[in-house]
């Protein structure tokens, strides 16, 4: 019988010899001189030919029961199911190593299955219950279980590969000698995202298995049609990454060939692809009634059913063969009978809500002593107390290093740090998604955008991975990254190159966004932002660069969600942030000392509308200045807030008034961009008015 890794009771030899190996990462040896890692077949617990039919009929059966549960009515959602494709997931589940992290795809039950998941919590979670693998919160598409290095799928196809390179990022960092599984389809393999990762793994020699199940259809579309090459595996040579192929639907192959993979990784210290051609046995998902092929095509490949193949080199009796069946089938049945019990069980709202962010216990607002400084190198300093104090952290992105960064704002940094400062290709998807997979692993990216603008590359993995990584697994993950950028116009760049980008992340749940006016608040909030377990997006307006002022020592603190008061007054409140601050500070040097109140938000979200609330009651009128267009903007969320609190809405003695840019795109022209946004005349005007 072949001897396969068992992935639930790993012998304690195994630990005891992998801590007598030499200290730091295999993917480095040039650097550390660790020879790889490699584990003697001898302590590795066996599994044998019976357990490995045994799970794959688990996979197929807990799906056949998945797919009759949505036929009737039973299940709410959607799914999408691998029936066909059991030989693919297990053979590459029980090839890894147990603390090897796996990253699926949507099509993900399988690799539960194989990772030792309790079945009883998948169908929990499939019905939305308490008792499921994420708590009723991913749904079918979303099973997270870090409990078995299961980081959970992604219903965004080939965007959980930048996870995956994350998580292979903080294994090395950690000098782990595990490595991380991206898996994919063979769809996936024409998104710009994967090529951008691949790319990125082999230049870093990042420990990734990328592993493409190629089923031969992305949803509907033929891979014959869609994809330039017959053969997917030629893809690795454009990223000198040696290929690996193999009969996804023959166990036996498919186990051999990943072990070999990951041999050669270990031993050559780089990534590796792996294809394994299969076939899915059912329809994309739950309504598909597969009218893009052919029954003559299903039946050919239901010839090579995975299973049936399996069977045949057993040899086992028959009677044996329908005992083990009727031995799954009826767990699979007592797993989601215990399950249908619980199934109305579901979080309260608090609970809900709690899952959102991750705990955090904010600093105290402390000045401290202050030095004078630029806004720019007050950020410097941040970074700079950040990287030498946090064994975790490290700075990521385009030209941060002898560059320094476009606005040289880390510039001397790569020096001091240069393990931590890593320059990364152009592929803002890529790393930025990579810094949210390495984040969950407990690492403290920092991550820096050339430019605001191109927040639009890098929004899949803030907006739908960053934001909800925690939420969707219940609490299993959290994403303690830092995404700074700069914003706003005044250097003539265009359109594209001088946006102010950040009312885009408002209506997303689960970010944190900071935007600072001045060089006290562009060091604190920065560390605070490193400090914080959840995403925080830092915007640093571009004209604020050069300002000067006061910046704090390392005791210096200001939270996150509180605003300051830069000035007292009983008869107009004036808020703004950003660039926005130093507009208003100008405006009111010609009005009347002690009538304006001007409060300086800080952080746009979450907002302390508590601050503001407390001004408007005592001055009872409200203008508020903001660098971007109205709509669903920051100002337009304040005015909302104002008019829907009763106590508010009665003090006000007049309507509130929001300064705003332009609803338009930023001209080059230099006079044309000056009067895209808020001048110190707009504001004087607009508070003199109210004032009448």
């Amino acid at each position: 019988m072949k001897s396969v890794l068992h992935l639930d009771k790993r012998i304690s030899a195994l630990y005891d010899l992998i801590q007598t190996f030499p200290q730091g990462n295999g993917f480095n040896s040039d650097e550390r001189g660790n020879p790889g890692l490699h584990i003697p077949e001898e302590v590795m617990t066996e599994y044998s030919e019976t357990e490995v039919y045994r799970l794959m009929l688990r996979s197929r059966f807990f799906e056949e029961k998945v797919r009759q549960l949505f036929q009737d009515g039973v299940l709410y959602g959607t799914t999408h199911l691998n029936i066909g494709q059991e030989a693919s997931h297990t053979g590459l589940c029980l090839a890894l190593e147990k603390e090897d992290w796996i990253v699926p795809t949507h099509r993900c039950h399988g690799f539960n299955v194989a990772r030792g998941s309790s079945i009883s919590a998948m169908f929990s979670e499939l019905y939305g219950s308490r008792h499921g693998l994420c708590k009723g919160l991913g749904g079918s598409m979303h099973m997270t279980d870090v409990s078995t290095y299961d980081f959970g799928s992604s219903a965004v196809v080939g965007s959980s590969v930048a996870l995956a390179l994350g998580i292979a990022l903080a294994l090395q960092r950690e000098g782990s000698r595990n490595i991380c599984a991206a898996i994919m389809g063979d769809g996936a393999t024409s998104r710009g995202v994967v090529h951008e990762c691949m790319n990125l793994a082999s230049v870093w020699s990042l420990p990734v298995l990328f592993y493409c199940e190629n089923n031969h259809y992305g949803m509907s579309a033929s891979a014959s049609r869609m994809i330039s090459i017959q053969d997917i595996s030629q893809r690795a040579a454009a990223y000198s990454m040696k290929a690996f192929t193999a009969d996804g639907n023959d166990y036996d192959d498919v186990y051999s060939t990943v072990r070999k993979a990951r041999s050669w990784m270990c031993e050559h210290h780089e990534p590796v692809f792996v294809v394994v051609d299969t076939y899915r046995q059912c329809g994309h998902s739950k309504s598909d009634s597969c009218v893009y092929r052919s029954r003559e095509e299903e039946d050919e490949w239901k010839k090579k059913d995975p299973i049936l193949l399996y069977e045949r080199k057993l040899a086992l009796p028959k009677n044996e063969c329908r005992q083990i069946r009727s031995q799954i089938m009826e767990e699979i049945e007592k797993a989601h009978e215990k399950a249908f019990q619980g199934r109305d069980e579901v979080l309260s709202t608090a609970e809900l809500d709690d899952c959102v962010f991750a705990p955090y216990e904010p600093s105290e607002a402390r000045r401290g002593v202050t030095h004078g400084t630029t806004y720019r190198l007050a950020i410097r300093e941040a970074l700079d107390e950040i990287l030498s104090c946090d064994d975790k952290a490290v700075l990521i992105g385009e030209d941060v290093g002898l560059y320094g960064g476009c606005f040289a704002v880390t510039k001397g940094l790569s020096s001091r740090y240069p393990s931590k400062v890593l320059e990364t290709p152009v592929s803002e998807e890529a790393f930025t998604g990579m810094a949210a997979g390495a984040a969950a692993l407990g690492q403290h990216p920092v991550v820096e955008i050339m430019y605001g603008d191109f927040c639009t590359l890098a929004s899949d993995p803030v907006i739908n991975h960053a934001a909800k990584l925690r939420y969707m697994s219940a609490g299993q993950l959290s994403c303690p990254l830092v995404l700074r950028t700069p914003m706003g116009c005044g250097t003539g760049h265009g359109s594209q190159h001088t946006q102010s980008l950040e009312a885009m992340f408002l209506n997303v749940p689960g970010l944190k966004i900071v935007c600072p006016a001045d060089p006290f608040m562009a060091k604190a909030m920065l560390k605070e932002a490193v400090k914080d377990p959840n995403p925080v997006l830092f915007f640093e307006h571009k004209a604020l660069y050069d300002s000067a002022g006061e910046a704090g020592d390392s005791l210096s603190s200001w939270p996150i969600g509180k605003a300051q008061i830069l000035l007292e007054g009983s008869d107009v409140t004036l808020v703004s942030y950003s660039h926005a601050t130093l507009t208003c500070r100008k405006a009111l040097s010609q009005i009347a000392a002690g009538r304006v109140e001007h409060i300086d938000l800080v952080t746009i979200k979450p907002l302390d509308m508590e601050c503001v609330k407390k001004s408007v009651l005592k001055t009872g009128r409200l203008v508020i200045v903001q660098d971007t267009p109205l709509d669903g903007s920051v100002g337009a969320t304040i005015a909302s807030a104002a008019a829907s609190d009763a106590s508010v809405a009665a003090a006000l003695k007049c309507p509130v008034r929001i300064v705003t840019a332009r609803d338009c795109p930023v001209p080059f022209s230099r006079t044309l961009e000056k009067d895209t946004i808020p001048t110190a005349e707009n504001v004087i005007q607009e508070v003199l008015s109210v004032l009448e």
